[in-house]
């Protein structure tokens, strides 16, 4: 255990904490067991590290460790967390969970056994922690954390402190929001940028290699963390490698589900399930037309990739300005709720309709509907029901 102090102290005395994601604020730490997911690269242990560094005594009292460590090849996390308690521990941080087999058990058993200690986990945003073998949905609160926004990733790169807007004075207040806005930055200086590499923290290590590094993050995730928790054997990950390539390259993507099976050789509900695990690891997004009735084996109308970056690393010969922008703006907007198909408009959110499009676009196809709204690209300030593309990336 104390080599694994060691490695703990010196994450906590790297960690930087000037720039704090958005869920930092948006997570009870009161709470007894915490859990954050994520897809793979999202930030989820800098989040972590940068709350106790913040937060919790550095000593006996707190233990940083990944669950993928050497160590647990010959202990188990029970044991650990039970010489932990016994020693003084009182915060314990498990990293990477989804990598140690019994996690789910053992936590459950960790939370049952020592009511004095809190326990914060991450794990890959392909976790259901209900369908998981111990019973930690009436335990744990868990949250998941998106990558950076274009609000965030400005803060990043600007050593700015921009403060996120609420979706009501986006849509009601728009042009004296972005007005605000322009008055301290250009937003469209940083926009494209942000569309092809701002999405990942990671980003900061070099912008020339972060289509190289998505790519791989996305293989191991597929690789990796799907067997992890589903009984799936290496020809079903080739299969599934070989349709997340032909969504790539057509997105948006109307999925012929009939066709598509035939062509990646598997049964009709194996590729709806396929497009399901797609889902959960963030790297495609179905869009519904009612995201609240969706069955396990109903089809989207409609396959977006998780958010821009992904078509300038999977597909770049691809990435029309279009599907960029429709990418985006889904991206954003999904981290307050659903956003559904509708034959009115590209998109619907609660009770609105969205059209997107350039600076150019008019709202002839929204005549008719009351909370229409154009969302252009291109333009710094909008007025009345046509509010800036950009706009959108300061929601979270």
């Amino acid at each position: 255990m104390d080599t694994l102090f060691e490695k703990s102290y010196q994450k906590f005395r790297r960690i930087n904490v000037q720039h704090k994601r958005y869920l930092m604020d948006g997570i009870d730490w009161n709470s007894r067991l915490i859990g954050i997911k994520g897809a793979r690269g999202a930030g989820k242990t800098t989040l972590m590290l940068q709350y106790a560094k913040l937060n919790l005594p550095i000593g006996k009292e707190t233990l940083y460790t990944s669950l993928d460590s050497l160590y647990f090849t010959a202990n188990t996390l029970a044991d650990l967390a039970d010489q932990f308690v016994k020693k003084g521990g009182k915060y314990l941080l498990l990293d990477e969970v989804h990598r140690y087999s019994n996690w789910s058990q053992e936590i459950k058993n960790i939370y049952d056994d020592h009511p004095e200690l809190k326990v914060i986990f991450t794990g890959s945003s392909i976790m259901h922690i209900n369908r998981a073998k111990g019973d930690l949905s009436r335990r744990a609160v868990m949250y998941e954390l998106f990558g950076l926004s274009f609000r965030e990733y400005l803060n990043f790169v600007l050593e700015e402190s921009f403060k996120p807007i609420s979706f009501d004075d986006l849509i009601h207040s728009h042009t004296a929001v972005a007005m605000d806005f322009v008055e301290k930055v250009q937003p469209l200086a940083h926009f494209s940028s942000y569309l092809e590499h701002g999405y990942y923290p990671y980003f900061l290590e070099g912008t020339s290699v972060y289509p190289q590094k998505l790519s791989e993050t996305i293989s191991l995730a597929i690789n990796i963390d799907l067997p992890a928790f589903h009984d799936i054997n290496p020809g079903s990950v080739e299969k599934i490698r070989l349709l997340l390539y032909i969504i790539a390259q057509s997105v948006p993507f109307k999925p012929n589900i009939s066709k598509l099976s035939e062509r990646i050789g598997v049964s009709r509900n194996s590729l709806v399930q396929y497009i399901r695990y797609l889902e959960d690891m963030r790297i495609i997004r179905g869009l519904y037309s009612d995201a609240k009735g969706i069955g396990m084996l109903q089809k989207p109308e409609k396959i977006f990739l998780q958010h821009p970056n992904l078509q300038f690393s999977l597909a770049k010969e691809n990435s029309n300005l279009g599907n960029v922008r429709e990418s985006f703006f889904i991206s954003q907007l999904s981290n307050l709720g659903d956003v559904n198909y509708t034959s009115d408009g590209d998109f619907a959110f609660r009770d609105y309709v969205f059209e997107i499009g350039g600076k150019n676009k008019t709202n002839k196809q929204l005549n008719n509907i009351k909370n229409g709204y154009v969302v252009a690209d291109e333009m710094e300030i909008g007025h009345l029901h046509k509010i800036p593309l950009w706009l959108f990336g300061f929601l979270y």
